[in-house]
């Protein structure tokens, strides 16, 4: 209850426009320390609870980091020969 109240807490300030600049010009170095590694060791695609989760832990919002979250798979699935997009297996 405690994370969920949080998440709330930080859309409160986002609308009041009390986040920091900070994020303004994208996260800092250890943010993307934090988002790398629940990219790399906890998950590709998580779902709106740990997203919440890895927002609070990284001090952003929950919209940045899952448009952060968004281009990093983008750029996993070119590295992986794959399609930036999902699409459907006939493509």
């Amino acid at each position: 209850i405690l994370i969920f109240l949080g998440c709330y807490r930080r859309r409160l300030e986002e609308r009041a426009g009390t986040m920091s600049a900070e994020t303004a010009s994208g996260p800092t170095e250890d943010q993307v320390e934090i988002l790398e590694y629940n990219f790399n060791k906890v998950d590709k695609h998580p779902d709106s609870t740990t997203l919440c989760l890895i927002a609070a832990e990284a001090g952003l919002s929950e919209e940045e980091t899952q448009k952060w979250f968004k281009q990093r798979l983008a750029k996993w699935r070119r590295s992986e020969g794959l399609p930036s997009e999902c699409r459907s297996v006939t493509d």
